[in-house]
């Protein structure tokens, strides 16, 4: 069951995850966002990985997983938004202490349904989340959901340093959803 702000959070999945070892990371990662938007702001959010109770930035590992993680939220839309331009951005992120859960057999240990991890059944990772971001981890990576690769989800709000973030480039040209389609299809 999803935890509201009267639940109690789950003790047992609280240790489980106190039992990992935060580890420090400093990468590049990759953020698709629309035209106007900070590309280093997060919100909350009611998605896989929140819980809609804290800020979340989503980005991924390789520039595909962003943009393949941005096509199906865009695509589970009534009307797929085609007059909203989105740009691509690849970001510097330092993170002192971030929760890795590189591999679905983790997942499962956790109690989450790996074999429908694809579907929009948030309930056992937002539980995991919001138990990171309780027990003062600066994000988590977990396997994408659409792509083969892993995203990292940066709890925004837990940042301390001003350059924790760092935007390095924007790709000059908005992404053209209908061409990326089609290099899908082609792979």
């Amino acid at each position: 069951m999803a935890r509201n702000a009267s639940t109690p959070r789950d003790l047992t999945l609280l240790d489980a995850i106190d039992a990992f070892k935060g580890e420090a990371i400093e990468e590049s990662v990759w953020r698709v966002v629309r035209e106007g938007r900070d590309p280093i702001l997060g919100a909350p959010s009611q998605s896989r990985w929140c819980n809609n109770r804290f800020d979340v930035m989503y980005t991924a590992f390789e520039r595909e997983g962003a943009v393949a993680e941005v096509f199906a939220l865009l695509s589970s839309q009534p009307v797929f938004p085609s007059k909203i331009r989105f740009f691509t951005h690849r970001l510097s992120v330092r993170l002192a202490k971030v929760l890795r859960l590189q591999d679905f057999e983790q997942l499962a240990r956790l109690g989450v349904d790996v074999a429908r991890y694809r579907e929009h059944r948030y309930e056992r990772t937002q539980d995991i989340a919001d138990a990171a971001y309780f027990l003062g981890f600066d994000g988590l990576i977990a396997p994408s959901a659409r792509f083969k690769g892993s995203i990292l989800v940066v709890f925004t709000d837990r940042l301390k340093e001003a350059d924790a973030l760092h935007l390095d480039t924007t790709d000059p040209l908005p992404i053209d959803w209908g061409q990326w389609k089609k290099s899908r299809k082609a792979e």
